[in-house]
């Protein structure tokens, strides 16, 4: 990321970090924990740090060196107001020296693991978030291992690496049922009655109503993602295929439809709307597929690692990849191109890899974008103009992200912990 302040830390040269006699020394983080036991004989500031007369207020701050051709139907993308933490609402964005929580802007390590002693006088949030729109309802702890599928009906179903199901109850969240599956879960899905359940080899087909299963074989590998279009199942599999089944309700089971072919790694992510399949790989590429021909219509290529995760939003696909980057893509004559990239100029910075989009709508039911990083962060974007609008803070990466009801929001851990988010006031009936 870009920095809105002189960069005061150490620099990097050929892969270590050494200090530059140029430039100004960081402040010390233990000092500022209240654990520096160096004194005079510390390499790093005992003090606030040096003022602010190298810093770029977030409104005046312009991204001079790039401009994209954002205008796409009448819909603006994006703002000039530099990169990720540009502050949404017209503020100076929490992050800063390329990309790093100031002080007070990251949460106490201590207080998360409920042992901080330190009070009013901690040097770190003693909360969850960085915005008074959002707050944790509740925290849900069970799942042992990584949670890689949130699912809602009547109930909350969360399925993790640690190879079961767990049912929540909505009205006090305690879990009514755990459910073994024999192998890790990494993705779930309910449509029409069901529970689709992702495993290695095998999609399970849960019954809600009779509490039947049935097992979908044909999947080589690990079922990383499920998604329903027009009247089939899908599901994108650990060898780049993506295999159909359609419900027979002469025999009352699923039967193979037929299989998607082309990706060249494994598929990790699917969406679907408009007739057409979406599927996100770790070959980096992502497919455009029409249902009813069954062709594969553009090979969308943008990203330069993994895409980790796609959401469909109005006429747009937006996509997000462990290599740091959102991109939203839209319809010309020529098929899918980005039309906006976020952030908009990375500056040679390394970038935190982006893992899950989640879509909702705030309290005045205007859209916001939710992305979780791989440094342990969700971050809220306003739509379209990617305005930051908060910062949602986590002990673990969040693998999935599940809109709720009423603007509610689901984050599933690598630690098995589920936090459940909403906002702090109803959303307007008028929207």
């Amino acid at each position: 990321m870009a920095g809105m302040e002189v960069d005061d830390g150490p620099a990097r040269v050929g892969g270590k970090r050494h200090i530059s006699s140029h430039r100004i020394p960081q402040v010390c983080r233990y000092w500022q924990e209240g654990r520096c036991n160096k004194g005079d004989s510390c390499q790093w500031l005992h003090s606030s740090g040096p003022g602010t007369s190298g810093r770029l207020d977030g409104d005046n701050f312009l991204v001079g060196s790039k401009r994209h051709n954002n205008v796409v139907e009448g819909r603006r993308w994006g703002k000039p107001r530099g990169r990720r933490g540009g502050g949404g609402g017209g503020g100076r964005g929490i992050f800063t020296d390329g990309g790093r929580p100031r002080p007070r802007d990251k949460p106490c390590i201590f207080w998360m693991k409920g042992d901080c002693n330190r009070g009013s006088q901690c040097n770190f949030l003693h909360s969850y978030s960085t915005t008074t729109e959002m707050e944790m309802m509740t925290q849900l702890t069970g799942h042992t291992k990584a949670v890689k599928g949130i699912a809602l009906s009547s109930s909350l179903y969360t399925g993790g690496q640690d190879k079961s199901v767990k049912v929540w109850n909505s009205d006090d969240g305690k879990c009514t049922t755990t459910v073994p599956m024999g192998s890790e879960v990494e993705s779930l899905l309910i449509a029409s009655g069901w529970l689709f359940v992702g495993l290695p080899n095998e999609v399970r087909a849960w019954n809600m109503q009779t509490n039947a299963q049935q097992s979908l074989d044909g999947p080589k590998g690990q079922v990383y993602a499920l998604a329903v279009c027009e009247d089939a199942l899908f599901a994108g599999s650990q060898d780049g295929s993506i295999l159909a089944w359609k419900y027979n309700t002469a025999v009352n089971a699923f039967q193979p439809a037929y299989g998607l072919y082309g990706h060249a790694g494994a598929v990790v992510t699917l969406q679907a709307a408009g007739g057409r399949l979406y599927s996100g790989s770790t070959d980096k590429s992502i497919r455009v597929w029409n249902i009813a021909t069954r062709e594969c219509l553009f090979t969308l290529h943008g990203h330069s690692n993994v895409v980790m995760s796609l959401l469909c939003w109005e006429q747009f696909l937006l996509s997000c990849s462990l290599d740091g980057y959102i991109k939203v893509w839209a319809a010309t004559p020529s098929g899918l191109e980005v039309t906006y990239t976020y952030p908009e100029d990375d500056q040679g910075d390394e970038l935190d890899g982006a893992l899950a989009l989640c879509g909702t709508v705030d309290a005045q039911g205007k859209p916001v974008l939710l992305c979780s990083y791989n440094d342990n962060t969700v971050r809220l974007y306003d739509l379209p103009t990617f305005n930051e609008r908060g910062v949602l803070f986590s002990r673990d990466e969040v693998r999935v992200l599940q809109g709720g009801p009423g603007g509610l929001v689901f984050s599933g851990e690598s630690s098995g912990d589920v936090k459940v988010w909403c906002w702090t006031k109803a959303i307007s009936s008028t929207g």
